[in-house]
């Protein structure tokens, strides 16, 4: 993107993470309103300001306050937009006063960001070759909810080249999660999730090619929504591989509630396009059809990675809800997933993931990329032995391992053909054969990832993946905890074989296995609720019905992390 000629990586990284201090450090601190105001959705921030319970500056000051205390705790920020975006408070206020006046329905609604641009400031995915490269126009996002009157408060972190589902990069460092140190927040809308959980913003902006904005939603117990792809722009999202269309990238929003996701998204649909080279569906949101008896199909595993048990528990727990409330929920079993990750790892890496690490530099090379990166370039004699020697015991993963090549245009394309082809035979196979209106799936195979472990488990990504080569559009939202006593593993996952075996056995085997319900006691579990392409809005309303069904006392929504951590910290 940015040639810099000879440099010092570690210069950047020194003077890059020095301005975040210094700008961190001038914010401004908690008010009295606080408690109120970081417990308030969207709606009720907007009415509080329009009947004078506060204002937007005060609704700013709260979000910015809490922001530093998500950072300090987790390593969640990058560029901090806190002086403009209490300027451009001060005017709503200034405006409101006079006028009386809203400027849109997210009047003062303090929003964060990803890798989407904001003029001004760095967009840098943990390049530190892309540092000091300030944007000098928004991305189309941006644009649209300024225009709604929303402020950008701050963006956030991601892992290196945002190809893994952890959150670390050599520019901005390490994202731990919220609810644990030792565990990652996510990837690679890591450092949103970690925010949005610990109530640092209303809602974020993020982007989603395998998962990106589910996985730290689920390891961070909040929602998000991953559209079907063209119903929001991506002018302004930057990628370290532009023009890599195979597998779409979409923006789309986390928030707190499934309620922000709902107004966010009727808000976004159909928005007017800005940009000569964006294209976004000109489809605004539809009312979905009132559905007294809801037709739900789900599973517990995919075929390539068995679901660890506190997984699988999300998955029953939703179920047992819903039929509670007259909905009818079979148990399906989908196409092995297996082909659709062959599909998903041919395509990704045709061209040695070069384009994607050209951007490197003097950066060091996340360690959760050796395995795909390198893979990828060795010689052909290499991997063909490789996959010889591994096929006796684990055939999946060899399988998969002799996906992960260069190829050529036309291998490329049959690729591209033969993804298509899977396209029709899920839907016919699930959707058609079962007559359904949503499926609920595991979100991956573990609740939680401890960090280091997308170095060796990376097939764990399919649970998300899937739905990025079928194009649907997926909602998250936390069901539960981990509980030790409830989700311990029990002699099938120490004993018998299940999909890619060598991982299978770095999950539940091994002598220090990944999943821990001990360490990952009190985490949070999420599941996905999936829809057919362009049903989006009908993904929102099951995940309502879902999440109330759920019942509200299970601990998650605006507030109730960063009122429970002060808890913890007071006593």
């Amino acid at each position: 993107m940015w040639s810099l000629g000879d440099y010092d990586y570690k210069s950047i990284v020194q003077s890059k993470r020095a301005e975040r201090t210094r700008l961190i450090s001038a914010a401004p601190k908690s008010g009295s309103k606080q408690k109120a105001i970081l417990s308030a959705g969207t709606t009720a921030l907007v009415d509080g300001i329009k009947n004078g319970e506060w204002t937007a500056t005060e609704v700013l000051e709260a979000y910015i306050a809490q922001a530093v205390v998500a950072h300090e705790m987790t390593n969640c920020a990058t560029e901090v937009l806190f002086d403009q975006a209490l300027r451009t408070a001060r005017t709503l206020d200034e405006d409101f006063s006079s006028t009386k006046r809203l400027r849109g329905p997210l009047h003062g609604v303090p929003f964060s960001l990803k890798v989407v641009l904001v003029s001004g400031y760095d967009a840098t995915i943990g390049f530190t070759r892309w540092a000091n490269r300030p944007a000098t126009y928004n991305a189309a996002i941006v644009d649209q909810l300024l225009s709604l009157g929303a402020i950008p408060i701050i963006k956030t972190n991601v892992p290196q080249t945002m190809f893994s589902f952890e959150c670390n990069n050599p520019l901005w460092g390490r994202t731990t999660n919220p609810y644990n140190s030792k565990y990652t927040c996510g990837g690679s809308s890591g450092g949103e999730g970690a925010l949005l959980a610990m109530d640092g913003a209303v809602f974020g902006v993020g982007t989603d090619s395998g998962g990106s904005l589910r996985m730290p939603a689920a390891y961070c117990g909040i929602y998000s929504l991953k559209p079907t792809s063209g119903r929001l722009s991506r002018y302004g999202a930057c990628s370290p591989a532009p023009g890599f269309e195979a597998i779409d990238t979409v923006s789309g929003p986390l928030a707190r509630s499934v309620e922000d996701l709902e107004t966010f998204c009727r808000l976004m649909f159909g928005r007017p396009r800005l940009g000569l080279d964006d294209y976004p569906i000109p489809l605004s949101y539809r009312e979905p059809k009132v559905i007294n008896k809801l037709r739900i199909g789900y599973y517990k595993s995919d075929g390539l990675i068995r679901s660890s048990p506190a997984n699988r528990r999300a998955v029953e727990e939703a179920v047992a809800a819903l039929r509670k409330q007259g909905h009818e929920c079979i148990e399906i079993e989908i196409p092995d997933a297996t082909e659709a990750m062959e599909i998903f790892l041919a395509l990704t890496s045709a061209d040695g993931y070069e384009k994607m690490t050209s951007h490197l530099g003097q950066d060091p090379m996340d360690k959760s990329l050796w395995l795909p990166v390198y893979g990828s370039r060795l010689p052909g004699f290499l991997r063909k032995l490789a996959v010889q020697v591994i096929k006796p015991f684990d055939a999946k993963f060899a399988f998969l391992v002799g996906a992960i090549r260069k190829k050529s245009v036309r291998e490329y394309n049959s690729y591209i053909s033969k993804k298509n082809q899977w396209n029709t035979m899920f839907y016919k196979e699930v959707w058609d054969k079962h007559a359904l209106d949503g499926i609920i799936a595991p979100v991956q195979g573990l609740p939680q990832v401890p960090h280091g472990g997308a170095e060796d488990v990376g097939l764990l990504a399919i649970g998300t993946i899937l739905y990025n080569v079928v194009d649907s559009p997926v909602g998250v939202l936390p069901v539960s905890h981990v509980d030790p006593f409830k989700d311990h593993l029990e002699d099938a996952w120490t004993t018998e074989k299940y999909g890619a075996v060598t991982v299978d056995h770095e999950l539940y085997k091994s002598k220090k296995p990944l999943y821990d319900p001990q360490a990952m006691a009190g985490m949070p579990i999420g599941i996905q609720v999936v829809g057919r392409k362009f049903e989006d809005e009908k993904v929102i309303a099951m995940m309502r019905i879902l999440d109330q069904a759920l019942g509200s006392e299970r601990g998650f929504g605006p507030g109730i992390l960063s009122a429970r951590l002060r808890a913890s910290k007071d006593s």
